[in-house]
């Protein structure tokens, strides 16, 4: 989904993030920015750059945008400046700061970000495989002591193993080359998520399907995600390449970490409980999946949206259709999403329409108890500070 392009509107004397910011005094205003990013702290309504800029002080803006600490400021501003202009997202420092602290926060502008106990997960993950396709571990243990194609053992590159990338070339290295290789990992490869933006490696695969990818593609989409360029586009697209129902980025970011929709999935989720008096996690999932499709078994949700059918007036077969959008901004608009609101804000107070997803995050890579609304709020706090960059000159 497109950001609306209306058109340019009116001059206006001074844009002010906090105090100042990149625009200059007298200059027009830019397209309209979405709900979650057009409020300023001055109470005045953010727009995007004018439109007339020159490319080349529209870098300069996102220069100044990007840490002092981050190596290579004006390469990583021309990646995100290219991933805008092929994704139709509104030069903005609303939207180019929200980019920036998704990437301060996944991987402190690393291009291919380090990440601690590699060795120890992956071998985890090779005793587990072998355990389940019934090899015995003396074999595992004498093939990867065999060299693999970089010239090292196998066993040499896991022991080094520092960033997801080298372990995304390891488990292709090892798939074709190993003789219990396919076996193991034939349509495996346990890095889901990678680059410095941290993206799932199916959403990224499916972008390119659906819209232009402003670079030759070399290799895989998985290669392309482990680069800075990749990394970068498919990052601002699954961040910013959406229509949005918010009034806080907040409620973004946490979509971000839970999957899109998800903050306006959790107030579903919460309105729902109050009419059937039995709550429901606010997880911001309304359907279960097995392998990528929704599975024929209900869930928790669409159990208890069956069990208030007659109050929905909805029947059994039109509550599934509606749920079935929930990934999509259709289903903000569907009969089941206002009945439910409806009937929740009977006699009561208006419901908000999103909810911070109350979610557990779960990985090898986390070491200690973190949320969905803890990644949220830690986005937000640098998305903050980014705007407060937006005073220098």
């Amino acid at each position: 989904m497109r950001f609306s392009r209306p058109a340019i509107l009116t001059a206006f004397l001074l844009a002010t993030l906090a105090g100042c910011s990149l625009f200059e005094e007298g200059e027009e205003e830019g397209s309209a920015l979405p709900s979650d990013m057009a409020r300023r702290a001055d109470g005045k309504t953010a727009t995007a750059w004018p439109t007339s800029l020159a490319e080349a002080d529209v870098k300069k803006r996102i220069v100044r945008l990007i840490p002092a600490y981050a190596k290579d400021r004006q390469g990583w501003a021309d990646d995100l400046h290219t991933a805008f202009k092929a994704l139709e997202v509104p030069h903005a420092t609303q939207t180019y700061c929200a980019a920036i602290a998704i990437i301060e926060q996944e991987s402190s502008f690393q291009a291919d970000p380090s990440v601690p106990g590699l060795p120890n997960i992956v071998r985890r993950e090779l005793d587990n495989r072998a355990g389940r396709y019934g090899v015995p571990s003396l074999l595992v243990n004498a093939a990867l002591g065999k060299k693999s194609p970089d010239g090292k053992s196998y066993n040499e590159r896991i022991d080094a193993l520092k960033t997801e990338k080298q372990v995304n070339a390891l488990f292709e290295d090892m798939t074709g080359e190993l003789p219990f290789g396919r076996q193991l990992f034939a349509d495996y490869n346990p890095v889901r998520t990678g680059g410095p933006m941290q993206v799932s490696i199916d959403f990224a695969t499916q972008q390119v399907k659906e819209g232009d990818y402003p670079y030759p593609m070399a290799k895989k989409v998985r290669d392309e995600v482990f680069t800075r360029r990749g990394g970068v586009y498919f990052g601002s697209a699954i961040l910013l390449d959406y229509e949005v129902p918010y009034d806080s980025i907040v409620y973004r970011f946490a979509d971000f970490n839970a999957g899109r929709y998800s903050s306006r999935n959790a107030a579903f989720q919460l309105a729902l409980g109050k009419i059937t008096g039995k709550p429901l996690a606010p997880d911001g999932d309304l359907m279960r999946y097995e392998n990528g499709q929704p599975a024929t078994v209900p869930s928790s949700v669409e159990e208890a949206a069956i069990g208030i059918a007659s109050k929905l007036d909805m029947s059994r077969p039109q509550i599934r259709r509606d749920l079935l959008l929930e990934k999509s901004p259709a289903f903000g608009r569907s009969p089941l999403f206002n009945r439910v609101f409806e009937l929740a804000e009977k006699g009561a107070k208006p419901m908000a329409r999103q909810a911070m997803p109350q979610i557990d995050l779960k990985s090898p890579k986390i070491s200690r108890k973190l949320t969905t609304e803890w990644f949220a709020k830690r986005v937000e706090g640098r998305y903050r500070t980014c705007l407060g960059r937006s005073s220098g000159k």
